[in-house]
This record gives C-alpha cells, structure tokens and sequence, in this order.
C-alpha cells in the first residue's frame, strides 16, 4: 500500500493492497497475532508513504549538529508511522473482537464486510480530529484516479476510503469462500501454521509454484465476480460525478497571479534570505501586475515580518510595488495574537491596508508547536526557527477579499478535508493554499499537491497553489492540476479561474457516511448476538 502514493503512485494497488491482511487477520484466533498483523501492514503503508519526513535532515541550519539532526529526522520517522500504524492495529484486534472466529459460521460475509468498513472509518475520522493526519487511505487515489476521488463529493474524503475497504473486503471474502470451497489447491496452500512443537510464532507458509500455476482459477472464480463489480460500481458513479461540466461564467472571472519565491531553507530565516524574497516577490509581483491580474500569491511566510505592524511593512520595497501597481496581493507572513505570533496569510487590498487574515489552524507538531511542551519541551529540541511561540487559527475564520469569500488552507491544513469543508459551507468561492515545502524532498510537495487536488474536488472549487519551491498549481474543481510548476525553481504564472457557490453534498452535510455506518454497525451487531 505504501507504494500507491507519490513517488511510486501505483495507486490500483491499493484496491487489492489490503486484501492480505483482511484474509490473514480473519484466519488468526489470538487476538494479539490479530493486533500485531495491523501493526505490521500498518508500518510497511505509512513507514514508506512518510518516508519523505527524513528529508528534515540535515537541519544544521537550525544550528542543530548533523548527528544530532540525523536522529531527529529518524525519530519523527518512526514516531509518525508507528501513530499510523495504531490505527490498523486497534481496527485488526477490533475487528478480530467483533467477529470472532468461534462463530464465524453464523456471521454472514456481509456483516463481516459491513463491520470491518465501519471500523476503519470511524478510526481515520478519531485519527483526523487529532495534531498528526496525513495518509488516509483516499489519499492512495490522488491525484491520478481523479473519476473515484469525486466520490468524495458525497461525504468527503471518508467516502474513498470506505470504497476501498469495501472492495478489498470483498476480494478478502471472496479469497476465504474459495478457500473454504477448495476448488483449488492454491487456496489451500496459503494460511497460518505453527511449529510442531507447540510454538506461538506466527508463521506464514504458502507454495508460490501453486500460487502461480492456479492464478488463472484465482481470476474466474465466481466469488470474485462481487468485488469487481462492486470497483465499477464505484468508477461508475465517479464518473457520472466527473463529467458533470463546470460551466465557467465570465461574470465570475478571476485573473490570478503566482509567485513561487524559492528561498531555501538555509537562508529563509537570516538577512541573505530576507533580501532575496523581497526582491525576488516584489519583482514577480510587479511583473504579473503589467500582466493585468486582478490579485497575485504568494507562498506561506514568503516574507516573514510581522504584517500586522505597519512600520514593518511600510518600508518593503513589495509593500510600496502594492501602493505603485495597486493590484491585490495575498501575502504570507507573520500575525499577532496576544503574545504570541501566528502564520498567517493576509489580503492587502490595492490601497496598502490588511482587508483581511487567515491564520494557520493546523500547526505542524514538533515543528510550529510541541505537543505536551511541559514534558516533551525538555526532551525535544524544537524544529522551528521562530523565537516566539506559535499559536494555531480559530476554527470559524471567514477569509474576505476584494472579489468575494475565499477558502484558505496553509500549508498541514491541506490534510484536514473539514477545515475546508466548513469554509465552503460558509460561502468560500474559490480556494487558495500557501505552503513552504522546502523542509523535505520531492515527495512531500507532490503528495501536498495530491492533498490539495482532493480539496478541489471535495469542495467543488478552483483552486490556487502558491508554494516556496515547488509544486505550484491551478488546479480545477474536477481535479485537472491546470498548471504545475518545477521543483525548487523561481517561477511566476497567471491564469484565470473561476468563483462558484455550488454546493456538494459533502459541503452541505459534512461526513454523514461515519454516522450512518456507525449505525449499521450497530444494528448487524445486535442482529449477529441474537443469532449467536
């Protein structure tokens, strides 16, 4: 599974990736061996998908010494996949405790099916309320199986990932009823086996020359005819909801511009970093303002001073370009609140003036804030350049601007579909998302971009992408990337896009999928206990 997301994006694995451990986690009768498959799954999916986290290291321009950086990087590693990794081992002891073995003859594979799929939901919704989200399953599809993301429409990203689970649950099932039918001796040559002398080690044994001289029987049995059906179902309703046309109207019309400042990380932070994104902003603004946009991007902290002091802003040569061209500009910087800063990204209207402000909801946890500072403050060095402490956005932010509502996302806040969803609802017209990226390696930024595409297609919404060194975009509400731009290159682009106050059904009702199979859940439970 871990293989389906950039770099590799072999995202059709993942309709069959988790089909093993369904097949293996129903097989085992301890409820620790069940626990201990998830971990196991769990750490080769998020394990390879975060691999792009050791891209921190070096941080020495942080002041952190190389060896010491090297085991930073290599703890985040470990510590975010073994987060990622709970959440299938709790589903496989879960799933292993609400369908027991010693009664599997009585469970139909529906409610198996019904139950494994409520489980995995209500788990990624549990993880998603938290400070460390990232690899939802949906995120599997993005951003080249733009037809079955637009399932996501219905009820969010949660939507996606259920239709995964389903179809791999189906192949599971269709696996255990072949099996059990011995039709072929390849579905008898794979299972669990213990040592003769009574050991607890669990073993996988299987025949490989079997497995591959009966593939064709594994292919046409007729228990596999469901699960395939079931994946074209799926792609079917996707693709009704893909080619639905957007419509664009004139009327709502917006030129936009990009800047894609590409400031390395070295520098970002000192005096050489600050009069290189001065200049090198305040020269790509200049330059798509002559190109008649009606508002230009920039990425997140592009210039980061305090905006919200004027004889901080006043003096920038950016600042007096806004005054000379009197163009719109969405700035990233730095806010104030109370005491303490937040990232923010700010609409300075054609007069100078700040005519609005996002700040940051989902703060980056070790790196923008430490997660219980009166514990972990002492033991962990903090990743951050900033000296002041960082504090995260209200949930109920509006983003005005000159031209409408906006929808804004800065940089992590693109992995919560709900900080998005909620500013849609809210009347937000068009998405903008400002991000630095220059933390990792490429596989972070592509990811962010498939992050993203989701949003756009969730939403229903254009969407405008300025990142520090890469992967800008346009992306549009069917998920098309319009435009991406190079990695770690300065570039600008200006293209226009399109205001829309549709609404998906996700937009309207939010997650309702959770709910609903919570209560199915519920109800083939009782329903199994009254057959027990």
């Amino acid at each position: 599974m871990g293989m389906t997301t950039a770099p590799v994006n072999a995202w059709f694995l993942g309709w069959v990736a988790l089909a093993p451990l369904w097949v293996l986690v129903i097989q085992q009768e301890k409820y620790f061996d069940k626990f201990l498959l998830g971990l196991v799954w769990g750490i080769g999916y998020h394990g390879v998908a975060l691999f792009w986290i050791t891209g921190i290291h070096p941080m020495t321009w942080l002041g952190v010494p190389w060896l010491a950086s090297l085991a930073i990087a290599i703890f985040c590693w470990i510590f975010i996949t073994l987060w990622g990794a709970i959440l299938v081992a709790i589903w496989a002891y879960l799933f292993g405790v609400l369908t027991p073995t010693s009664s599997s003859e009585k469970i139909f594979s529906f409610a198996r099916v019904l139950l494994g799929i409520t489980l995995w939901c209500c788990l990624e919704k549990i993880w998603s309320l938290g400070s460390l989200w990232w690899t939802s399953l949906s995120l599997t599809q993005s951003n080249y199986n733009l037809v079955i993301l637009h399932l996501s429409q219905l009820s969010g990203p949660i939507t996606v990932t259920a239709a995964i689970i389903t179809v791999n649950a189906l192949f599971g099932e269709a696996f255990i009823q072949a099996k059990s039918q011995g039709n072929s001796e390849v579905f008898q040559s794979i299972k669990f086996w213990k040592k003769q002398n009574n050991s607890d080690k669990l073993n996988l044994f299987f025949k490989p020359s079997l497995f591959i001289i009966n593939y064709s029987l594994l292919i046409i049995h007729y228990s596999f005819f469901l699960p395939i059906a079931t994946l074209l179902f799926f792609h079917i309703v996707g693709f009704s909801l893909y080619n639905i046309p957007l419509n664009p109207d004139s009327e709502t019309a917006l030129k936009v511009g990009i800047i894609q400042g590409n400031i390395p990380n070295e520098i970002k932070f000192n005096s050489t970093g600050w009069y290189r994104a001065v200049e090198g902003y305040t020269t790509g603004y200049k330059k798509l303002a002559d190109q008649n946009v009606d508002a230009v991007l920039t990425p997140e902290t592009a210039l980061p001073f305090l905006w919200t002091n004027q004889n901080n802003r006043r003096f920038l040569s950016f600042y007096q370009a806004i005054l000379d061209k009197e163009v719109v500009a969405w700035v990233g910087g730095y806010g104030k609140q109370d005491n303490n800063l937040t990232n923010s990204l700010f609409t300075i209207d054609n007069t100078g003036e700040i005519f609005s402000r996002y700040d940051k909801i989902k703060l980056v946890p070790l790196g923008e804030f430490i997660p219980f500072n009166e514990v972990l403050g002492k033991l962990i060095d903090r990743l951050s350049p900033l000296d002041a402490h960082l504090v995260p956005g209200k949930t109920d932010q509006i983003f005005e601007t000159p031209f409408g509502k906006a929808i804004v996302g800065i940089c992590y806040d693109s992995a919560f579909s709900q900080v998005f969803q909620r500013q849609t609802a809210a009347g937000g017209e068009f998405i903008l998302t400002a991000a630095n990226n220059a933390h990792y390696s490429p596989t972070m930024p592509a990811q962010h971009h498939a992050q993203d595409v989701m949003r756009a297609i969730e939403n229903d919404r254009w969407t405008v992408r300025a990142t520090n060194t890469g992967y800008s975009a346009i992306v549009d509400p069917h998920g098309r990337t319009i435009w991406l731009s190079g990695i770690n290159t300065y570039e600008t682009y200006s293209t226009t896009i399109y205001r829309r106050n549709t609404q998906t059904l996700y937009v309207k009702w939010g997650d309702l999928l959770t709910p609903v199979l919570v209560m199915a859940g519920i109800l083939i439970k009782i329903i199994i206990w009254s057959k027990i």
